[in-house]
């Protein structure tokens, strides 16, 4: 298909409707755990705060505005197929786009340069958008993952490497201490990703891709499963509820995502998201028909 003004402006308005979607309804993974958790918890405080969580949700999406008040920085994960034939105007799109919706949904202008210390206004700034690329050979469609991660998210946002002798054990309470710590900051109850690599800045991409994964799905190798299981428990049984009161649930989910690890260390990065999850996924065809898996009945 020919690289046109009106394909490109089309992928724009497509974009920016996404970005719309996305800060208004929490996908459906999402909104279906924060009700599994809500029928959990037995405690008055704790059902009054949940039932709040969704009286916003319902209120954002009857009014068409944000459900919460950060709307965050735009974060976008790209599956790029080497033949997707928008390849070479995606990341341009991508930033007009978030300078579009910033005024139609809107979003709250957050971009700061570091030293010049000035807000952009249009959610820009030096290499934001944040794009990540993942190069899918063979392919002439493209994935994009839209997380908008709020302020209160990154603030317990930690790594640290250990020697071999430490073990993998040392992990675990290196996450509590980042969870327990500061965790509160980002509204409970929490996706907590985990990356584990072979150095800090491997481990810290790996633990934000792992909080975007799909709720209800578990690490490749069974022993890596085993361990999302077993701190997702050890979490939720601190005593920790929604918004950092007393509750029965921290965590919604404990996600690990690994690599191959050099011989002598274990990086280990720690990410959080909060309740509200926004991440959406999109996915585009050649002709820029789309399907987005997470927002059952939605269209753009």
């Amino acid at each position: 298909m020919e690289n046109s003004p009106g394909t490109k402006e089309q992928f724009i308005s497509i974009i920016e409707k996404f970005i719309a979607l996305a800060c208004v309804r929490l996908p459906d993974d999402v909104y279906g755990r924060l009700q599994q958790m809500r029928d959990s918890e037995d405690s008055p405080v704790q059902r009054a705060i949940y039932d709040s969580y969704f009286d916003n949700l319902q209120k954002a999406r009857e009014l068409g505005r944000p459900c919460c008040q950060d709307t965050g920085l735009p974060h976008f994960y790209i599956k790029a197929g080497t033949s997707f034939p928008y390849l070479d105007i995606t990341a341009a799109v991508l930033a007009e786009a978030v300078r579009r919706a910033t005024k139609s949904v809107p979003l709250r202008p957050n971009a700061v340069n570091y030293f010049d210390e000035k807000n952009s206004g249009d959610n820009t700034a030096e290499r934001i958008p944040w794009i990540h690329w993942d190069i899918e050979p063979d392919s002439s469609e493209m994935e994009i993952t839209l997380y908008l991660s709020g302020a209160g998210c990154s603030l317990p946002g930690a790594a640290k490497v250990f020697k071999p002798s430490d073990g993998y054990e040392a992990i675990v309470p290196f996450v509590f201490d980042v969870v327990t710590g500061a965790g509160v900051n980002a509204c409970p109850p929490l996706i907590v990703g985990i990356g584990l690599g072979h150095n800090v800045e491997n481990a810290a991409v790996l633990s934000k891709k792992a909080c975007l994964r799909q709720l209800g799905t578990c690490h490749r190798h069974p022993r890596g499963a085993e361990l999302e299981r077993l701190i997702l428990d050890g979490l939720n049984g601190l005593g920790m509820g929604a918004q950092g009161l007393r509750g029965n649930q921290a965590a919604m989910a404990v996600h690990i995502e690994t690599s191959g690890r050099h011989i002598a260390t274990i990086s280990c990065a720690v990410n959080i998201s909060c309740y509200i999850h926004r991440r959406g996924v999109i996915r585009l065809a050649s002709d820029l028909s789309y399907t987005m898996p997470l927002y059952q009945g939605a269209s753009l």
